[in-house]
């Protein structure tokens, strides 16, 4: 065949299925920078534990397919790359040279089997979310900031390392259809449709927890708004229906949008 001679056509078939297969790199792709970009924001606000802990990703599909981190990095070491591939077991369905810890995963394959909404799914274990953990009354409306989890935060009771399978199903019906569960005498944990909505949803639980800490350790009486004041306030904050005279709609976007340009301008290679 010589250079000017016309190539053959592509049957229809395979360039649908190579669009097809086109596309779905490049939205593994965003999802993988997604969520690169949020391990590096908790290890910016420092809520790592050193390398413990998760922040698990659904990849579009019926194989049930997840980004987790590889285990032994520190959270500021996670790049698009090297996020690792694994079905609902934790096991790895991908080559990768990094280890991967299938006990981990437990509490999220739990919660991502249960909750088609929980395409991602984020667990910390700060200072102030496990001293929280412990309290018996848990999260208290002392803020403005934990108003938005009111009546919408879970509790599971501690019964011990979660390496069984049997706990999963008190997992999840603890944590019903909450955004957000907290896992007495252990720490917290966020879900979220997209990666971001889970870290903003984390980022804000965290900082009512350190808000709470910081109140009780005055040793004076905390003032706690009426019951209807924080239902109203955490319809404001979910967007959920509330007679507000001003929305905002786009905070959420605009935050996320604000973090991503910090990441660019202190660690780009997150994208890689």
């Amino acid at each position: 065949m010589t250079l000017t001679e016309p190539l053959a056509p592509i049957p229809a078939a395979e360039r649908t299925a190579g669009a097809d297969t086109a596309a779905a790199a490049a939205e593994e792709l965003r999802l993988r920078r997604e969520l690169a970009a949020v391990y590096r924001l908790v290890a910016h606000f420092r809520m790592t534990d050193l390398i413990f802990t998760h922040i698990s990703l659904r990849l579009p599909g019926p194989e049930h397919h997840f980004l987790i981190n590889p285990y032994g990095l520190l959270f500021e070491e996670i790049t698009a790359s090297n996020l690792v591939k694994i079905d609902l077991d934790g096991n790895p369905v991908e080559p990768t040279p990094h280890p991967v810890n299938p006990a981990g995963f437990v509490i999220h394959s739990a919660i991502h089997a249960a909750r088609a909404d929980a395409h991602c799914v984020l667990h910390t274990h700060t200072k102030a979310g496990c001293a929280v953990a412990a309290q018996e009354h848990g999260l208290l409306p002392l803020n403005q900031m934990s108003m938005e989890f009111h009546d919408r935060v879970g509790y599971h009771a501690y019964e011990g390392v979660a390496l069984n399978l049997d706990e999963q199903r008190r997992l999840v019906a603890d944590i019903g259809g909450h955004p957000a569960l907290i896992l007495r005498n252990h720490g917290l944990l966020t879900v979220g449709e997209t990666a971001a909505q889970a870290f903003l949803r984390m980022y804000y639980l965290e900082r009512a927890c350190e808000i709470q800490v910081t109140a009780q350790a005055g040793g004076v009486p905390l003032v706690v708004p009426p019951a209807e004041v924080c239902e109203y306030t955490a319809r404001q904050l979910t967007g959920e229906t509330a007679s507000s005279d001003f929305p905002d709609d786009d905070a959420y976007d605009l935050a996320w949008a604000a973090m991503l340009r910090l990441l660019d301008r202190t660690c780009p290679e997150y994208k890689d």
